[in-house]
C-alpha cells in the first residue's frame, strides 16, 4: 500500500510538501504541485481519511436526514446532493427516520458523533425539539421541509402560493370555472396552507366564488384511490380537481377510470410535484414541476459555501416551478 512517505520519496520533497498539496493548506510552488500531484495519480495514492481529519480537523463529511426514501422526488433529491457533494470533495451519509422524530434524533447524535460538518433535513415537518437538537449541536444546517414555522432555520423551498395560483388560473383559462381542491391533510403545513390560498386567490381573481376542498387524510395513492368515492358523489358539481399531489391525482384517476368515468373527457384533474410517475400514467398528468434534483444540489452548495465561511452563502433560497402541460386536462370553453 502507498503511502505519504512513499510519495515524499519518489517526488524528491518532504513529507510536510506533500501535505500541503494534498490539503491545500499553505502555499507550494506550481512545479512541485505538478510533480507530487504526477507520483499520486502514478501510484494511486489514496489519503487515509481519518489521518487526514486529525491533521486539518475537518471530516469532509455531510450528513443527509430523510423522511422516506421509497418516494421518487426524495431520491432525485439525494442525487443532486451527493453529485454536487462529490465535486467539492464531501462525502455524504444518508439517514432515513421514516417520520419517526426519535429516530431523527438519534440520527443527528450519530452524526455528531461521525464529525459532519454539516446536516440536511428533507421531510415535511419537523418538530422544533429536533430543530433545537440541530442547534445544539452547533452544526451548519439546511433544510427542505413542506412546513417552515420556524423562522430561524434556513431552507430551500418552492413558493406554493404562486405556484398554486398559476395552475388554478391555467385551468380557468381552460374554460373551467367550477374548480375542486384536493388536499392531504388540509392546513397541516405552511406549504399546503400557501397552495390552498393560491388556489382561492386565482378563483377571487376571476369572480369565482364558489371554492370545494376535499382532504383526502392521506398523500399516497391509495389515499387518492380512497376519496374518489366521495369525489364521485359530487361530480357533477364541478368540472376540474386540483390536487395537491401526484400520487393524490393518479389514485384519483384510476378509481375513476375503475368507475367508468373519462379522464379528462368527463372530469380533468391535474396535479403538484412533476413525479417521474406523473409522465407515464394514461392520461398524462398535468402538473407543477418542482426542480428536485437542483432542489438537492442547491441545498448541499449552499450548505458548504456555510461550512466554508463563504460570505455570499445564500441562507433562505426560494426556487422556481414551472407549470407542465400535458393530457389530463379538457378545454371546455
Amino acid at each position: 500500500m502507498v503511502t505519504i512517505k512513499d510519495v515524499a520519496r519518489l517526488s524528491g520533497v518532504s513529507i510536510s510538501t506533500v501535505s500541503r498539496v494534498i490539503n491545500d493548506s499553505k502555499p507550494v510552488s506550481p512545479e512541485v504541485r505538478k510533480k507530487v500531484l504526477k507520483v499520486i495519480e502514478e501510484t494511486g495514492y489514496r489519503p487515509n481519511d481519518v489521518a487526514r481529519s486529525l491533521v486539518t480537523r475537518r471530516s469532509y463529511l455531510i450528513g443527509v436526514i430523510v423522511n422516506d426514501l421509497s418516494n421518487s422526488y426524495i431520491a432525485e433529491m439525494v442525487k443532486g446532493i451527493e453529485e454536487v457533494g462529490k465535486m467539492y470533495n464531501y462525502d455524504i451519509l444518508l439517514c432515513s427516520s421514516y417520520y419517526d422524530k426519535e429516530a431523527q434524533k438519534k440520527h443527528l447524535s450519530l452524526l455528531n458523533r461521525k464529525q459532519a460538518e454539516g446536516i440536511i433535513l428533507i421531510g415535511y415537518h419537523f418538530d422544533d425539539d429536533v430543530i433545537n437538537e440541530v442547534n445544539q449541536y452547533n452544526k451548519h444546517a439546511m433544510y427542505f421541509s413542506r412546513d417552515i414555522t420556524n423562522d430561524a432555520i434556513e431552507y430551500v423551498k418552492i413558493d406554493g402560493f404562486l405556484a398554486a395560483a398559476e395552475m388554478t388560473k391555467h385551468l380557468i383559462d381552460e374554460g373551467h370555472t367550477r374548480i375542486a381542491y384536493l388536499s392531504d391533510f388540509g392546513e397541516d403545513s405552511s406549504h399546503e396552507m400557501e397552495k390552498m390560498k393560491g388556489y382561492k386567490k386565482a378563483l377571487e381573481e376571476h369572480y369565482i366564488e364558489d371554492s370545494k376542498i376535499f382532504v383526502a387524510g392521506g398523500r399516497r395513492y391509495s389515499d387518492g384511490y380512497k376519496i374518489a368515492t366521495r369525489i364521485m358523489a359530487e361530480i357533477k358539481t364541478f368540472t376540474a380537481v386540483f390536487c395537491t399531489n401526484d400520487e393524490l391525482a393518479i389514485g384519483l384517476i384510476n378509481h375513476l377510470q375503475d368507475a367508468g368515468y373519462r379522464v379528462p373527457e368527463d372530469i380533468s384533474v391535474v396535479g403538484y410535484g412533476n413525479f417521474k410517475e406523473s409522465q407515464f400514467v394514461r392520461p398524462t398528468l398535468t402538473t407543477i414541476a418542482e426542480p428536485f434534483y437542483d432542489i438537492g444540489a442547491v441545498t448541499v452548495r449552499a450548505l458548504i459555501k456555510k461550512i466554508e465561511g463563504k460570505k455570499d452563502a445564500d441562507t433562505k433560497i426560494e426556487l422556481p416551478y414551472s407549470l407542465i402541460k400535458r393530457n389530463s386536462v379538457k378545454n371546455i370553453k
